[in-house]
């Protein structure tokens, strides 16, 4: 944990902005996998971690407005627990060590909550489904009730304050993308031809395990990079193949790291492979070139589809007026995702939140397709944590429906595009903090030019 001071000073911030009620936090708890006592890896929630610290199942608190109190609960483990577990301390215990004067069971909460009239209980919009079953308890609402009486000035107020990092939170996630990029490095140099996804991703999550933490999110690691979010590691890795891998590192304290690299499962790029990674490359650069406050991410988002549309349009794949095409989203063929995302203590930071709020202040998402996947699209500040990861992808199934419907068929060549049909994905992520003046990328650097990941894959066949 950061120092208790860290907590108090934060709690301190957020009670600035109500002037009445109770702010309701839920931990999580342990979930089983196939009977009670094997459970998942715990993961506490996020907000519960950013002010309260506290890594253990079964834990509320509450921030009493009025009082000016804050409370932590929860109920101390039996003897029957500490045999299997071993020494534990008491929630009095945690809670001091926090800055927290006052603790109680989860009955008191219960009795606590219960005691105020609902519109004055603030709470975030619940993720699990034992939470919604909580403030249904709690709250007397139903399911419905529950999901639509969340507090929205409680989410503004929370993802405002989380969304600017601090100097201790800067460099914690600056540890955790230096991991990450050993992460990739690791598999760089490890994969070959003949080896599984597995293989790859097994080297991969090694390196997070052995630093002492975990990955932030399941490992991407295939040679089907067109699948954005793929976590199948069955196929067997042949020459000439590309290799995606999306990976990161989560520090014991919980920040991440998000990753992604693109290599050749050889020692070297095809032609057509160097052809098309140059184009995700330029992307990629200006994107984090135009990073600084006061810019519009929508802005860098799009003016990245506009440098791949370009790129594919000078290998005949696209054509037509640039700034019409993406207009219309023509790009999203290639391109069907957003540019970045906020990261922090989650990887998509606080999406549980709602990106309407932290991603876009409020503003209204697109809904037009590929646009709308893009969860970042605010004006940036300093303090902001963020990725940056556009990419080029041949889906077929998403081809063979544009063909077929004639969607955006007078920006694109389908006859060249099919040529391409089985390529692949390809893109490349770095993570990035705006300063006052511009930006800076964070951890260590990882190779990304064609000539530096040639370098690298060199590395995995001196032996």
């Amino acid at each position: 944990m950061f120092s208790k001071e860290t907590y108090i000073n934060r709690r301190n911030q957020l009670r600035k902005q109500f002037n009445s009620g109770i702010l309701v936090f839920l931990g999580n708890e342990e979930s089983s996998m196939n009977y009670e006592d094997n459970t998942y890896r715990f993961r506490q929630d996020s907000t519960f971690l950013y002010y309260f610290g506290l890594n253990r199942a079964g834990l509320y608190a509450i921030m009493d407005i009025e009082s000016g109190h804050d409370y932590i609960f929860g109920d101390d483990f039996t003897i029957d627990s500490i045999v299997w577990m071993g020494s534990q301390p008491t929630i009095k215990e945690m809670a001091s060590s926090v800055g927290v004067e006052y603790s109680g069971t989860v009955n008191e909460f219960y009795q606590k909550v219960k005691s105020y009239p609902t519109d004055k209980v603030h709470y975030l919009p619940p993720y699990r489904p034992e939470h919604i079953l909580k403030l249904m308890d709690a709250l007397g609402f139903n399911k419905e009730e529950v999901k639509k009486k969340v507090s929205i000035p409680f989410i503004v107020a929370v993802g405002e304050q989380r969304n600017i990092k601090s100097e201790e939170e800067i460099k914690e996630i600056d540890y955790a993308v230096s991991v990450t990029a050993w992460m990739h490095q690791a598999a760089m140099r490890f994969a070959r031809p003949g080896m599984t996804e597995a293989q790859v991703a097994a080297k991969v999550y090694e390196v997070a395990l052995a630093e002492g933490g975990d990955i932030s999110f399941p490992i991407i690691a295939t040679i089907n990079g067109q699948t954005l979010h793929n976590h199948y590691h069955g196929n067997t890795i042949k020459e000439g193949q590309l290799f995606l891998l999306d990976a990161g590192f989560e520090t014991p304290m919980g920040y991440a790291g998000d990753m992604s690299s693109t290599f050749p499962v050889g020692k070297t790029f095809t032609n057509a492979q160097k052809e098309i990674y140059e184009i995700a490359l330029r992307a990629h650069n200006a994107a984090i070139d135009m990073l600084k406050p006061g810019v519009s991410f929508r802005d860098v988002h799009l003016q990245a589809a506009r440098i791949i549309f370009d790129g594919l349009k000078d290998m005949g794949f696209t054509k037509g007026d640039t700034d019409d095409a993406v207009a219309n989203g023509a790009h999203a063929l290639f391109f069907p995702c957003g540019t970045g995302h906020l990261m922090g203590l989650d990887v998509h930071d606080m999406e549980n939140l709602g990106e309407q709020y932290v991603g876009y202040a409020g503003m209204p998402k697109s809904k037009q397709f590929g646009l709308k996947s893009l969860r970042l699209g605010r004006e940036l500040k300093p303090g902001y944590v963020l990725t940056i990861e556009p990419g080029i992808y041949f889906i077929p199934e998403l081809i063979d429906l544009w063909e077929q419907t004639g969607t955006n068929k007078e920006y694109i060549n389908f006859d060249k595009v099919n040529q391409y049909r089985n390529f692949g994905g390809i893109r490349n992520e770095e993570d990035v903090l705006i300063t006052p003046d511009g930006h800076k990328i964070l951890g260590e650097p990882l190779a990304k030019s064609i000539e530096d990941v040639e370098e690298e894959r060199k590395k995995a066949f001196l032996d």
